[in-house]
């Protein structure tokens, strides 16, 4: 009896020692059904899951870690980023943050004599609105930053890219080069190539890329994980992957450096084929990873003129975007991912492009085969009458909230004063009952997941403009983002059962803040600062 009671508590020891518990914390997290709840600490078991919240003031026995009092909420899911692209643009050439196109050229030479070794010069984040231009950059004003080597930099929203004169010479590009299907050449009154490739077209140019080496792959991932965990993201939804990038995150998770769960989505029918031939995964590696989706592109994006829209562009009246699937071929593809179980997500961003993804989920609901969880990514130009299907058809609207502040430049001259009613048009599809996911399009936007829900409640961009923010109706609440990015995303990803919450039973990811958001004004969510990342009750970033 002496001996079972001394096992009883010698285990009992064991528990709590091998317990974390983390006490004086300023804790949100949503419940299961919507709702805000406080506490003050939680209890992390030895399965790195949550094992109950403690109230304020409250502790527990165990490996004590003493929040001081900072707010403590669940990781953030951004429900649609690129990470091997985050990770390859801090290692190459980022324009994001040129205000004018000489400071872009001076930086791509600075770029290029430090790198003498590169065969070609590569990077992206240009954006011809924020430089002020009317138009795009050509290949001759390329030239005059680098003109030795080929030189191929992709917009900031990764549907348009601009090469200078050796890069299209080394793509075989010529005025005699036909435009692609879903694709567009720019070109000169002449028909001379420019140097600027939309959409499909980008592909003349980038399968004469040099291919990665195993080094800069691991480099890039390591980079994106780094720089995920210190702006308080646990978990993504990564828009489009290939089998090699699936086989470097399972390396990755079999040696315990996945440091973020990744909900990842085929590139395309091939490349599911090709990264889940039996079916979908499901989550793998203690729920670190799954691909259990593909991503399908309807058309191109609303600042390269490639968003298809059902009427011209308003400030392009010759043009209204491009289709790159629709019709037969796009519920053929549908209803071949459905059948085998896996989610289709849906690029589009014009109205176009949402009608047709929307019309497509109705017919193969009408031919009776269900639908996992169908989402538009983007979803940021709808015709009005079209915003109540969403919830009618059960489709997820994933939409990036700093693209709505990033975009309010040049997008009401795009589609006009009555049709941007119904763009990046948040409030509304929630009022209407849909579900929406929060995310960024990093490295599109930053990843940086308080952007997002700043430009979500405010409306502004980060130096406060529009002051009353720019059709501030379609602001959501505080509330309404934070369950964006954490429970909406989950759903998303069909891993709510396991992340999002706080709730006893899922993993215990969360991140500690220096601000209380709830009490801050709205304006200053996008100052706050991550000081630690935890995922499954490891600490996996502290900020120095």
């Amino acid at each position: 009896m002496r001996i079972a009671l001394a096992l009883a508590v010698f285990l009992a020891a064991g528990v709590a020692e091998a317990r974390t518990v983390i006490i004086n914390a300023n804790g949100y997290t949503l419940d299961d059904i919507g709702r805000l709840e406080r506490f003050g600490g939680l209890i992390v078991g030895d399965d790195g899951r949550v094992e109950r919240l403690l109230k304020p003031g409250e502790t527990a026995d165990g490996n004590v870690v003493d929040a001081g009092g900072r707010t403590l909420l669940p990781g953030l899911i951004d429900a649609h980023g690129h990470v091997m692209g985050l990770g390859f643009l801090a290692l190459q050439i980022d324009l994001s943050d040129t205000t004018s196109i000489d400071q872009a050229l001076a930086k791509i030479a600075s770029y290029a004599a430090a790198n003498p070794e590169r065969e070609w010069i590569v990077g992206g984040g240009w954006n011809q609105v924020s430089w002020g231009l009317d138009r795009f950059p050509t290949a001759e004003e390329l030239d005059l930053a680098v003109a030795d080597r080929p030189v191929w930099l992709s917009r900031v929203d990764g549907h348009a890219g601009w090469a200078n004169a050796a890069a299209l010479k080394a793509s075989g590009i010529t005025a005699k080069t036909t435009d692609p299907a879903g694709g567009r050449i720019e070109r000169d009154a002449d028909g001379k190539p420019t140097g600027v490739l939309i959409d499909t077209a980008m592909a003349l140019v980038e399968k004469k890329l040099p291919p990665p080496t195993v080094a800069e792959n691991t480099a890039a991932l390591e980079t994106a994980l780094r720089i995920m965990a210190s702006v308080g993201l646990t978990g993504v939804r990564d828009a489009g992957i290939d089998a090699a990038t699936w086989a470097l995150y399972e390396q990755f998770a079999k040696d315990g450096k996945l440091s973020a769960r990744i909900s990842a989505m085929a590139a395309g029918m091939d490349a599911l084929r090709a990264i889940a031939p039996k079916g979908p995964t499901g989550w793998l590696y203690e729920d670190r990873l799954a691909a259990n989706a593909v991503k399908l592109m309807v058309d191109g994006a609303l600042g390269s003129r490639g968003a298809a829209m059902i009427e011209p562009y308003s400030d392009d009246p010759e043009n209204s975007g491009l289709t790159m699937l629709d019709g037969a071929k796009l519920r053929n593809t549908i209803a071949s991912a459905s059948m085998r179980g896996f989610q289709v997500n849906i690029h589009a961003i014009g109205d176009k492009a949402n009608r047709e993804a929307l019309n497509a989920f109705a017919d193969i609901q009408k031919m009776g085969q269900p639908l996992v969880r169908p989402g538009i990514e983007h979803a940021q130009i709808i015709a009005a009458e079209d915003i109540p299907r969403f919830a009618k058809l059960g489709v997820i609207a994933s939409i990036q909230p700093t693209h709505a502040t990033s975009d309010k430049a040049m997008a009401e001259e795009r589609v006009g004063p009555e049709r941007i009613k119904g763009g990046y048009a948040w409030k509304t599809l929630v009022n209407s009952g849909a579900r929406i996911a929060g995310g960024s399009d990093f490295p599109v936007e930053p990843a940086n997941p308080f952007y997002g829900l700043h430009a979500a409640v405010t409306r502004q961009d980060r130096d406060g403009a529009p002051p009353k923010g720019w059709y501030a109706n379609e602001a959501l609440t505080l509330q309404q983002a934070l369950a964006a990015f954490t429970t909406g995303a989950a759903f998303a990803g069909q891993h709510e059962s396991a992340v999002g919450t706080l709730t006893p039973g899922k993993w215990a990811d969360f991140i500690l803040i220096d601000g209380d958001i709830f009490k801050m004004p709205a304006g200053d969510i996008w100052k706050v600062k991550v000081l630690e990342t935890w995922l499954a009750g490891e600490r996996v970033y502290t900020r120095d």
